[in-house]
């Protein structure tokens, strides 16, 4: 089954998030049973960046939003961990500096914008500006409701320029929301995510889902698309989010540049090397090298005269 067309947004979908089940999980039983499935996909990922890197002709940007406590963290450890750190980074957007404020909203983003041959994962993104800004009023609704058209207009000037744009929300229901609020509680090791609005931030559930049903069905086209994955499963999500990547990536038709150097010639020097060091002289190491394939040819020369 394809994720990428089960879960991608149709631009102009009128969305209802309350009818999209965020306990799927597809024919899956249980994580046990997609281990297999993630090891496939994450050696995938892994190969597919080594040859984005090396090729160094397309770029690529993730974007992750989610309610608090959906998962980004969990989603850039479990599947982004298969990428190489040297071609891959993670960007996380926090409340905006004053520096930032003092430039348009899309300022702070064009920086972080991946150069060819990188992968770069925003840990939140340019959309906080039309949902906690929307949500919270920061700025008159005539202004955050042209930024719908001004995200658009980036994010098709950003693929023009060969970075590929792929887009997931995370979607858990509130339920969900809390019992990873306790677990936080619980767990000494999550308790520095802890914030005091956590739980603040709870009684604008629905005005959230508003903003995110507007931004995913008015920022989703084929150049962009958003995915809404079922998120309540963790592991169902790692699987959902590793496959649309893989996909995504082997959609690019990359492959590794030939060498810019004379093979042959390098091979010569390699084998010399070799010999020189374990005593034996470079001609003999080439006249070696030269009569071996000769010497296998005429032995399959001589059982075709004996037949």
């Amino acid at each position: 089954m394809s994720y990428s067309n089960e879960f991608r947004v149709k631009s102009g979908t009128k969305l209802n998030l309350a009818k999209i089940d965020p306990n799927y999980h597809g024919g899956f039983e249980n994580e046990e049973s997609v281990v297999d499935e993630l090891t496939k996909y994450s050696q995938r990922l892994e190969e597919l960046q080594a040859v984005m890197y090396a090729e160094n002709k397309h770029a690529l940007l993730v974007v992750l939003q989610a309610m608090d406590g959906g998962g980004k963290d969990g989603t850039i450890y479990h599947v982004m961990s298969a990428m190489n750190p040297q071609g891959c980074n993670v960007v996380s957007f926090k409340v905006p500096t004053t520096e930032e404020l003092a430039h348009d909203f899309l300022w702070r983003i064009h920086k972080q914008i991946p150069r060819k041959g990188q992968i770069t994962v925003f840990n939140r993104s340019h959309y906080e500006d039309v949902l906690v800004v929307r949500v919270h009023n920061l700025v008159p609704e005539d202004v955050w409701s042209k930024r719908y058209n001004e995200i658009n207009a980036f994010e098709h000037a950003l693929t023009n320029a060969g970075i590929t744009i792929i887009k997931f929300f995370l979607h858990i229901d509130k339920d969900e929301q809390l019992r990873r609020f306790r677990d936080r509680l619980n767990d000494s090791g999550k308790q520095w995510k802890i914030s005091e609005s956590d739980y603040g931030e709870r009684e604008y559930w629905d005005d959230y889902q508003q903003a995110y049903m507007d931004a995913l069905s008015k920022c989703s086209f084929n150049y962009s698309p958003w995915y809404i994955i079922p998120a309540n499963h963790k592991w169902f999500r790692n699987l959902a989010v590793s496959q649309i990547l893989v996909e995504t990536l082997e959609g690019l038709k990359m492959k590794y540049p030939e060498p810019s150097v004379d093979l042959e010639a390098i091979r010569k020097l390699y084998h010399a090397e070799v010999m020189e060091t374990s005593g034996m002289e470079a001609v003999e190491l080439m006249k070696a090298v030269e009569n071996q394939e000769p010497k296998q040819s005429k032995k399959k020369s001589k059982k075709k005269k004996k037949k």
